[in-house]
């Protein structure tokens, strides 16, 4: 009668040889969005903070790290606002948080304003309008 062999351990088999985990591009992009909403709100909690994320993952063979990711943020912003120290926040956060909850390295990140939201025109039209 042929036995069967113990389980091994996942200590007893390589760590190349045991898998991957690979996180898929749109969970990076929404830990990078949300990274952007949370240092948009800490800036200024009054304003109406809107961010998407589109995300560039590039794959490393080392089993150190998940890889690279080059993420470009599109941002909607409060106007009259420090425009640079809102998007410097953003850049620091994305980088912070997709680093620790998906242990990427975060090269590159692109912030794009896409749309600035002034308290003057509030409740109008959204056609060109002038301000006075």
């Amino acid at each position: 009668m042929a036995t069967a062999s113990p389980p091994t351990a996942a200590a007893d088999v390589p760590a190349g040889e045991r898998g991957a985990t690979r996180l898929a591009d749109r969970v990076v992009a929404k830990i990078a969005a949300r990274a952007a909403r949370e240092a948009l709100r800490a800036k200024s909690p009054q304003d109406r903070t809107d961010a998407h994320a589109t995300v560039s993952v590039h794959r490393r063979e080392d089993l150190a790290h998940f890889g690279e990711a080059r993420v470009r943020i599109a941002v909607e912003l409060g106007y009259p606002s420090d425009i640079g120290a809102q998007c410097g926040a953003v850049r620091r956060r994305v980088t912070e948080r997709v680093g620790e909850l998906a242990n990427m390295t975060v090269p590159e990140v692109t912030v794009e304003v896409e749309r600035l939201h002034s308290p003057l025109l509030e409740g109008r039209g959204r056609g060109r309008e002038r301000v006075r």
